[in-house]
Parts: C-alpha cells; sequence; structure tokens
C-alpha cells in the first residue's frame, strides 16, 4: 500500500542525574566528592533510506520515545547514555512541526539526518562542584527532560519526468512500455490510485525517473478526486509530459485544463518545462481539433511504440538542458 501521509509524537529521552557519592578508601578518612555526571538521553532522529518507498513503517505507529540516561555514580563514572530512536524515511520526505506547520526539514538524500527531538543532558555530578572553600558538595544536578513534539510527515515523490493528464489518458500504458515498473492498466478511469516511478535509459549511461501520476480532474487544485493528494507529487518534478489522449474532443480546452489545475495548486509549476503528448495514436481517427492545438507536441502509441524513441531522446535533451 502507497502511504504518503502520518502524523507522529517523538519524544526525547530525560538526562540521568549527577551522583552525590565520596570516596571511601582505607586510610583515607576523609575522601573528597567523586559522583560522576549524568548520562545524555537518547535522542530521536529521521534518516532518509533509498530503499523505502513508503510512509506505511510509521503510519502505523503514532509515538516513538528514547531511552533516559542513566544517572551517575561513584568514582567519576559519567552514566550510560540512553539509545536514540531512528525513524527512516523515504526520499523527498518533508516534516512539518504538527501545530505551527512550519517545515523543519526535506530530506531528499539517502543518508541525511534530522534530529527532531534532541535529547536532554545529563545533570552534573557532586566532584563538579567542589571548590577551594567548598570540599564536600552534598548536593548534584538533575537531568534535564527530554523534548516531546508532534510531527506531520509528508512523502512528495522524487522524479525528473512527472506524466500529467485526466484518467485513462495512457499514463500507465507509457510508463510500463518505456521501464520495468508495472503499474495496474485497464480500460477504465482511475485505475491508478497511487504514485508510481520507473527508471527510463535514455544513452549508455544515462537515465531518469519517471513517475505516473494518478489522473486529474477539474477541480483537482480544490481537493476534488483526491486532487491535492496527488497534485503534491508533481511539485519536485523538472519537466511535465501533458498526455492527452488523441480521441479527446477538444484538446486545447485539455490542455488548458491541465495547466490551470498546476497552476492554481502551484504557480511555481507554471514555469516547469513541459511537452505535449498526443497519446493513443494507434487508434486515431481524423480529429480537426488538433490542428487547432497552438503548441507543438509529439504524437506516440505505447502499443505499437510508434514515437516513444523520439519522446526519450527529446526528454533526455531537456533533462540535460536543466
Amino acid at each position: 500500500m502507497f502511504i504518503d501521509y502520518a502524523e507522529i509524537t517523538c519524544a526525547s529521552g530525560k538526562g540521568g542525574s549527577g551522583a552525590v557519592t565520596f570516596r571511601r578508601e582505607k586510610f583515607v578518612p576523609k575522601g573528597g566528592p567523586d559522583g560522576g555526571d549524568g548520562g545524555k538521553g537518547g535522542s530521536v532522529i529521521f534518516v532518509a533510506d533509498q530503499n523505502l518507498h513508503t510512509l506505511q513503517d510509521i503510519r502505523y505507529k503514532k509515538s516513538y520515545q528514547a531511552e533516559n540516561g542513566a544517572p551517575g555514580s561513584s568514582n567519576q563514572k559519567t552514566g550510560r547514555a540512553g539509545e536514540d530512536v531512528y525513524i527512516p524515511v523515504p526520499l523527498g520526505t518533508l516534516i512539518r512541526e504538527k501545530d505551527t506547520k512550519r517545515v523543519e526539514a526535506d530530506l531528499i538524500t539517502d543518508g541525511e539526518e534530522y534530529v527532531a527531538c534532541p535529547g536532554g543532558k545529563g545533570g552534573k555530578g557532586n566532584t563538579r562542584f567542589k571548590t577551594a572553600t567548598r570540599q564536600t558538595p552534598r548536593h548534584a544536578q538533575k537531568g534535564i527532560r527530554g523534548k516531546k513534539r508532534n510531527f506531520t510527515i509528508e512523502l512528495k515523490v522524487l522524479a525528473d519526468v512527472g506524466l500529467v493528464g485526466l484518467p485513462n489518458a495512457g499514463k500507465s500504458t507509457l510508463l510500463a512500455t518505456v521501464s520495468s515498473a508495472r503499474p495496474k492498466i485497464a480500460d477504465y478511469p482511475f485505475t491508478t490510485l497511487q504514485p508510481h516511478l520507473g527508471i527510463v535509459k535514455y544513452s549508455e549511461y544515462q537515465s531518469f525517473v519517471m513517475a505516473d501520476i494518478p489522473g486529474l480532474i477539474e477541480g483537482a487544485s480544490e481537493g476534488k478526486g483526491l486532487g491535492h493528494q496527488f497534485l503534491k507529487h508533481i511539485e519536485r518534478t523538472k519537466l511535465l509530459l501533458f498526455l492527452i489522449d488523441t480521441m479527446e474532443p477538444d484538446p486545447a480546452d485539455t490542455h488548458e485544463l491541465l495547466q490551470q489545475e498546476l497552476l492554481n495548486h502551484n504557480p511555481e509549476l507554471s514555469k516547469r518545462k513541459h511537452l505535449i503528448v498526443r497519446t493513443k495514436i494507434d487508434t486515431k481517427t481524423d480529429n480537426a481539433d488538433w490542428a487547432k492545438m497552438d503548441n507543438e507536441y509529439l504524437e506516440i502509441s505505447s502499443v505499437s511504440g510508434a514515437g516513444i524513441p523520439e519522446l526519450i531522446i527529446r526528454i533526455g535533451k531537456l533533462l540535460d538542458e536543466n
């Protein structure tokens, strides 16, 4: 199951308290203070993992608690630090503080970390409070409490190319044709209900990641048809392909609709490079409305393979320019 949103609570560990102890050795009747410091509490840390592709692992675990630090002991021994809790998340994960909605981290590199809740510091033992005028301090410092915070975790897929179109425009078929991805394909709308990624090779040593975004409908930017849930996955793509079925009665109007929904969702998307692709040309009949298109478009058939090599070359050139 593809899950791209979760809400969780994180709490770091409390620091251990410092110790109040004194040396007790034979022939040393007045041993000085030797209480050690408390150990640091464990932290809660998010870490980006390129092997993950969904937030499923953390969706159903609502709370993460790091270990407390151990108290100090005699002979100036520092208490053991509490173990950190690591939360692995996919690349492209956005971490927000739930109450303020402020973005705390955007993890897009494998191994990148964000310390969400630092562990509390350990308290100082009575050894630290010894002075020339106070030789036997009988107090120590308590450990500092850890932090507790609520977060919303959101995944936005990372891809070079995003496929945009109305339901049943041929996006999944194209992805399955040019890559090893196997999204569900059927001849009815909304077959795709989650993004799918595929790697497309376009030269001997170069490739790009293509994302099949679930079909958009009019009003998607207002949340219709799970629009917000789908549109956010387009934000990180470098290049957009507007796929329009050759049988669309008014392709120019469809192109304008797709552009408007992206613009309403995020004005920055209007600056994104894009290509218009006329799909399913193996089934086309004479459609005079395509002649009214003011924009250049490429023609393809994912079934027969017509136009596919030319499309991949064109995508590769545009990505290289970026």
